[in-house]
């Protein structure tokens, strides 16, 4: 689709730049569309010169770093929101009062594309959503579809797509909970919405549980009577009372269907991802057969090598004691499991609980800043659970394979990664060329 019309001389202001390129692809696309683009973030031009250096090619890109001027939030046609604007944000309410239009890139892509007759699909959740995105967009792939994925995809600018978008196309949106802010600006939701689970995240963003299932329950606040919800077993209660009629808890696949991927957790996923596709017209062969095919989305229980009779899992994704918690049942017994990060505040009773249960040997990740390894250390200690410490990821990767031996290695951190790394990708990059060097 032609989206030039849309942007073309309007004033857009660009809140969030960033290190991952998905800032980068918004004010590229825009510009190319004939916006004048202002492009603003907190972070200095030092900090963020990859991301510049980028754009110093637009002459219709100019830059307000190193902090934000209310003025360019008023004087312009649109805000362009980045994820993780502070709900309070001065700048923002400043737009909203000055009657400026606020909106987020992937939201404002499912808008357009649906108007140009795609069909657009969300999967949003605490755990799980970008394993469930990529199997209904592996399998549709597999059947002979061309489908889109976007939405919380590593450096891919969703907005960036539109020019891609066909009508009776189908387009495969993970949704986090900031994202899923824009959908609530635009009084939009997703045709087939899926909704994993809801489990206690970010808690240093929102205030409460409440908070956080708001922006979460935009996937499905607007949608209208023709389109479908599924959900997981723990999220049909609160959703229920939202709706009209009642969302679906799809029934497991069955059990003769085979995965590639492991654990019950992803067999809850499958069935999320099988009920979509089932709404999109697919028949059960081929949905048994696109997700028998699937792979291991990279980082969440991805299996990347076996050494010396010992399995190696790069569970990166897993920022969450409870997702780490998954992984280590997944896997079963005699895990050597690398965890440890920078602290989210959440409770940590039922992974050491699951720690004692099935690892021979934790390694526990140290840095100034990784108070979530310290506060787990404390109730390692008071389990008499056995640890050591690792200043590095190579390190931790060779202590883990000397006590290995045979079984499995599992770098499962449960913590974000801020202070060793920049931010989760890095760290799973590190892994990776740290396993695949072995």
């Amino acid at each position: 689709m032609d989206c030039s019309e849309h942007f073309r001389d309007k004033r857009v202001t660009v809140m969030g730049l960033g290190l991952l390129g998905r800032g980068v692809g918004d004010a590229e696309f825009l510009a190319r569309c004939g916006a004048q683009v202002l492009v603003t973030d907190k972070k200095s031009e030092g900090e963020l010169a990859e991301s510049v250096a980028k754009l110093k090619q637009y002459p219709n890109i100019t830059f307000k770093l190193g902090g934000h001027d209310v003025q360019n939030f008023i004087d312009c046609d649109m805000v362009l929101k980045a994820a993780g604007v502070p709900l309070d944000s001065p700048e923002i309410a400043a737009a909203r009062e000055a009657g400026v239009p606020i909106v987020m890139s992937t939201a404002l892509f499912a808008h357009y594309a649906t108007e140009a007759g795609a069909t657009v699909v969300g999967v949003t959740g605490t755990r799980g959503k970008s394993t469930v995105s990529h199997m209904i967009f592996h399998a549709l792939k597999q059947a002979g579809k061309s489908p889109l994925l976007g939405g919380n995809v590593r450096g891919l600018s969703t907005i960036a797509m539109l020019p891609s978008v066909e009508k009776g196309m189908i387009a495969v949106l993970e949704l986090d909970s900031w994202q899923l802010q824009g959908f609530g600006d635009l009084n939009i939701s997703p045709h087939v919405a899926v909704f994993t689970n809801l489990m206690p995240d970010h808690q240093n963003y929102y205030r409460d549980m409440d908070e956080y299932f708001a922006d979460k329950a935009n996937i499905f606040t607007h949608q209208k009577p023709n389109d479908f919800l599924f959900v997981g077993a723990s999220v049909f209660e609160r959703a229920a009372t939202m709706r009209e009629t009642p969302p679906v808890v799809p029934p497991l696949i069955p059990a003769d269907w085979r995965l590639r991927v492991v654990g019950e957790h992803n067999r809850e996923n499958a069935s999320l991802a099988a009920a979509a596709l089932r709404a999109l017209g697919l028949s059960e062969k081929k949905i048994k057969e696109g997700l028998g095919l699937f792979e291991a989305v990279e980082g969440r229980l991805q299996f990347v090598r076996e050494l010396n009779g010992v399995k190696i899992y790069n569970d990166n994704n897993a920022t969450t004691p409870e997702a780490t918690v998954a992984a280590l049942r997944a896997l079963g017994k005699r895990v050597t499991l690398i965890v440890g990060g920078s602290e989210k505040g959440l409770p940590l009773e039922e992974l050491v609980s699951e720690i004692k249960n099935s690892v021979s040997h934790v390694i526990l990740l140290e840095h100034e800043n990784y108070k979530g390894s310290a506060r787990l250390a404390v109730l390692l200690q008071k389990n008499n659970i056995e640890y050591e410490q690792a200043a590095r990821l190579e390190e931790a990767l060779e202590a883990a394979l000397a006590h290995a031996q045979t079984g499995t290695v599992l770098f499962s951190p449960a913590f974000a990664s801020f202070g060793m790394f920049k931010n989760e990708y890095e760290r799973s990059d590190e892994f990776l060329r740290l396993v695949r060097a072995l």
